[in-house]
């Protein structure tokens, strides 16, 4: 039987790796001087980032529910199993309203199979989880299987970021604004990582290549086979930090296979520009 992967766009996956993959996009959606946009269909990170220069404040809101029941109500039609892994329920109200469409549509086609799996993850450490379950779907394994891999690389994730700017995760409420304060007056950045879907700060450090060489350290105490793994890191477009932090780690863990991606519009939205995050598994299969 045929399987259905769902992914919202907080995944910070190309349009082109979910089109060549036949996965089925949920955007969140981007409003800038009032006009709505859907993430990574009708505008591109690099527009986000230029509007923030500019002194734009862009919001963001959840995946449509009316996309979702459509989405939805055609794999129930089509009788195919389907599996959504969801943004974060800590950072978006997506997961939530997904679980609601879902019974929503469950009453009307009581045969509906599909399971929606919240990630507990944001950015690449998302997407990450998304290119794994491609990788078994064209492998051929039960719905069971993916389903459980799944929820075992959102287990096993590490998210280690930092920010440019720390008013805007405070503006977005993913920061106390007294937090961001002390950052932005010191001149002093942020370290942070996820903790069950949710934005905790671990230290603040002064200067980038600081940060950077701490973050490995960080990485080596929790990773393992770090040179086996696919390690990802997204930026807030800042190509050459992450190609930076890319060479750090390849030269300290000799690791691979290290993929890059530009942090997308909704997430960059509230992270800002100069944003540079690491993701890796702190346990292996």
């Amino acid at each position: 039987m045929t399987i259905k992967l769902f992914v919202d766009s907080a995944c910070d996956l190309p349009l082109s790796y979910l089109q060549e993959n036949n996965i089925t996009l949920l955007p969140l959606h981007v409003h800038i001087d009032d006009k709505s946009y859907e993430d990574l269909q009708t505008i591109a990170p690099e527009e986000v980032y230029k509007a923030i220069h500019a002194g734009k404040m862009p919001k963001t809101s959840q995946a449509a529910p009316e996309l979702m029941k459509q989405l939805f109500t055609e794999l129930a039609k089509s009788q195919e199993q389907g599996i959504y892994i969801a943004f974060s329920s800590a950072l978006s109200g997506t997961y939530q309203t997904a679980v609601m469409v879902y019974n929503q549509v469950k009453e009307d086609y009581p045969d509906l199979d599909l399971t929606i799996i919240d990630s507990k993850c944001a950015s690449l450490g998302y997407g990450l989880v998304v290119r794994k379950a491609n990788e078994l779907l064209q492998m051929n394994a039960s719905k069971s299987d993916i389903v459980q891999d799944c929820e075992w690389y959102c287990q096993h994730m590490e998210h280690l970021f930092t920010v440019e700017d720390l008013d805007f995760l405070a503006r977005g409420g993913r920061l106390s604004k007294a937090s961001a304060f002390l950052g932005g007056l010191l001149q002093i950045k942020p370290l942070l990582h996820v903790e069950e879907g949710k934005l905790i700060p671990l230290e603040k450090i002064r200067g980038r290549k600081k940060l950077m060489r701490r973050m490995l350290d960080i990485m080596k105490d929790r990773g393992v086979d770090l040179e086996k793994q696919t390690i990802g890191i997204s930026h807030g477009d800042d190509q050459e930090a992450a190609e930076e932090l890319k060479k750090m780690i390849q030269t300290q863990f000799h690791t691979k296979n290290v993929i890059i991606h530009m942090i997308g519009s909704a997430i960059g939205s509230h992270s800002g520009p100069g944003t540079l995050a690491l993701f890796f598994l702190n346990k292996t299969k």
